[in-house]
């Protein structure tokens, strides 16, 4: 461990909630330790974001203890050992050792125990399984440490066991590549979730959801895809025929608030169909889904031409859509190859300088036209006519095309 890496530890252990959690924990014949994936961005001088612990004293204990120092104790996952205390807004979970006792690939019982390597063993990466004491020291019982030193995703013990215990592990597999890996995905990782692939249909959608969406945003995500699709792996997650070259292009975007609803959309959509189908697939929140979906609808709306659409076809979609999904799919459209020599930087660009269109149904009555169907008809066809002429700003100039509508309408 670099000198680098031995500051980081001492600062995190030196943050006063934290040790307050250990001189609670610690101490009359029991250990904590901090576990998991907090270790392992420490080392990589990543942000720590959950804190995981791992404790000899049982969750009845635990939350005795907590609660005595000052903490707020909930049972978030008493039947596993899982106990989360908080205090001054933080929150750690902390989990009894144990072991799995039996597995049916979703859920496992378990017994708890006192061995911190046996805990470890029972984990899934090696990488994952890293533990640190409160005197600053990292233990590791599978090799976690070299692993990660040269940015390998390698299962504990038996690849196929540990997938048997938890199918999600295969998915997981690909998430930490994609995040955390470097190169081609452990060979025999690849081996035995290919084999395992059946047990994927028997997970909740819920759960193979999350993990996606992780997937998509991670850094190596292009990449790890194309070894998912060879391996035959994307295509039942998805359910459909996934677009990996249009992935791969739009992934190149690595910058802040990539948004996963439309890496997804980039990956599997490209009619509303596979919309209703990742919906229903995934379980896809409204929010979510209403992001794919209009996407889908922006491609329908643009797609199956030689070129990009010109901007007053853009806008046109964009009234229906919004302009966010225009844009979406126009740049989706250009990384399928269909510019023709266009620039869609410029025409996102013109879709968000588009003015506001101002008139509204009282401003059609004002005309003479009675309440009803008509009022909508005009405002429609104006905004038509507007979009068509090149969208020009201000109330007084947009009448223009209200009262043409309007006249036409007579």
């Amino acid at each position: 461990m670099n000198a680098a890496a031995r500051q980081r530890i001492a600062a995190f252990l030196a943050q006063p909630v934290l040790s307050r959690l250990f001189a609670a924990l610690n101490g009359e014949g029991e250990e904590t330790r901090v576990v998991g994936g907090a270790i392992r961005n420490l080392l990589l001088g990543e942000p720590v974001s959950d804190i995981d612990l791992a404790t000899t004293a049982l969750p009845k204990e635990t939350i005795r203890r907590g609660r005595a120092a000052g903490f707020k104790a909930v049972p978030t996952g008493i039947d596993h050992g899982t106990v989360t205390l908080v205090a001054k807004g933080a929150s750690f979970e902390v989990t009894t050792l144990r072991q799995d006792v039996e597995t049916d690939g979703r859920r496992a019982k378990v017994v708890f125990g006192r061995d911190f390597s046996a805990d470890a063993l029972r984990r899934d990466f090696t990488i994952n399984a890293l533990g640190l004491d409160r005197d600053g020291t990292v233990h590791d019982y599978c090799g976690g440490f070299d692993d990660l030193a040269i940015r390998r995703i390698r299962f504990i013990g038996d690849a196929a066991t540990r997938i048997r215990e938890d199918y999600l592990r295969i998915l997981r597999f690909f998430r930490f590549h994609a995040r955390y890996g470097v190169g081609e995905p452990d060979a025999e990782g690849i081996a035995a979730c290919t084999a395992g692939r059946d047990g994927l249909a028997g997970l909740s959608r819920e759960r193979v959801r999350a993990e996606l969406l992780k997937l998509v945003v991670a850094p190596g995500a292009a990449a790890t895809l194309q070894a998912m699709a060879g391996a035959g792996l994307v295509v039942p997650v998805i359910g459909g025929v996934p677009h990996l070259s249009r992935f791969a292009a739009v992934a190149q975007d690595r910058g802040e608030g990539v948004y996963p609803a439309f890496r997804l959309a980039a990956l599997a959509v490209f009619v509303r169909e596979d919309a209703l189908r990742l919906r229903e697939r995934l379980r896809l929140s409204n929010e979510e889904f209403d992001r794919v979906e209009r996407v889908a609808l922006a491609l329908e709306g643009l797609g199956g031409r030689s070129g990009l659409p010109t901007i007053a076809t853009s806008r046109h979609v964009a009234e229906k859509v919004g302009n966010d999904a225009a844009a979406a799919a126009l740049v989706l459209l250009n990384a399928s190859g269909q510019d023709a020599g266009g620039d869609v930087h410029n025409l996102i660009g013109a879709l968000a300088r588009t003015p506001p269109f101002l008139p509204t149904g009282k401003d059609v009555i004002g005309l003479g036209i009675p309440p009803g169907p008509r009022v909508g008809q005009v405002l429609e066809a104006a905004r038509h006519g507007w979009i068509e002429a090149g969208c020009i700003a201000g109330l007084d100039e947009q009448m223009r095309f209200v009262r043409a509508a309007a006249t036409a309408a007579d």
